[in-house]
């Protein structure tokens, strides 16, 4: 059974990492993989291992980017310095704003999402290379604290919002937007982490196990967006944000059952 469980684990864990790499969204599959199989576990131990386990494959994303996607440093440096500080204070007020609230907000949000990008044939298939001014680092410094600061206190859809972020204010296309969120990501879990870790609610044995599978699966899922470009990721973008829809609206509906 021990086997079992390992093996189920690494396997989502794969899946996972491909998905997250590409579009973000990990967590869609991970969560529920770790929840189904310890169900023992307190809820902050779930997420606290499944940080642990994407962090590595959002890592490995972010070096694969990196090497082939150009990037602008000083505009990395402004996205991942705001999306850790807002993510590490989203983290501490957790408790302060009540999940229920956000979740009918953040619905309403990811349909506006899925409709401009269905609708809108050309948004995000176009990157356009802008100069650094000091609106597009304010801009990017907002945004960024704002998703943070999201992630930090809930979370779901996070890696959607960045890459529409991007896409809408910064005029990227979907392949540079989906690296640039990954580099926030990556400082989001990070701050998460620095909670998790000290109070105890990650398995290292799990999650390490984990981290391995995840971050070969970020590595073909890298590969993959990177041959097909921002077409592939247009549509596993649209797939994903479908499924958070689905998902808040069913967890929406049973909070009034």
């Amino acid at each position: 059974m021990e086997i079992e469980l390992i093996l189920s684990l690494v396997f989502f864990a794969f899946c996972a990492g491909a998905i997250d790499a590409a579009v973000g969204g990990g967590g869609l599959i991970q969560i529920p993989a770790l929840m189904g199989s310890l169900p023992q576990l307190a809820p902050a131990t779930v997420f606290g291992t499944n940080k642990l386990a994407s962090i590595c494959g959002t890592a490995s994303a972010c070096v694969s980017f990196l090497k082939r996607v150009s990037l602008q440093w000083k505009l990395l440096l402004v996205i991942g310095v705001c999306a850790f500080i807002s993510s590490f204070v989203g983290a501490a007020c957790v408790s302060l704003v009540p999940t229920a609230i956000l979740k009918p907000f953040v619905l309403v949000m990811l349909i506006v999402i899925a409709l401009y990008t269905l609708f809108k044939k050309q948004f995000g298939q176009v990157h356009v290379t802008q100069a650094l001014t000091s609106k597009i680092l304010v801009l990017a410094g907002l945004g960024s604290l704002l998703i943070g600061f999201y992630d930090g206190i809930f979370g779901p859809g996070t890696g959607s919002f960045f890459i529409f972020f991007f896409i809408r204010y910064l005029k990227v296309d979907f392949l540079h937007a989906s690296a640039l969120s990954k580099i926030a990501n990556f400082m989001t879990n990070f701050a998460a982490l620095s909670f998790f870790i000290p109070a105890g609610h990650v398995l290292f044995g799990y999650g390490l196990m984990m981290a391995v599978a995840n971050v070969l699966g970020a590595v073909l899922g890298v590969k993959l967006v990177l041959k097909y470009g921002s077409g592939l990721i247009r549509i596993l973008f649209l797939i994903l944000v479908s499924a958070l829809i689905c998902r808040l609206g069913y967890q929406i509906v049973m909070d009034f059952i």
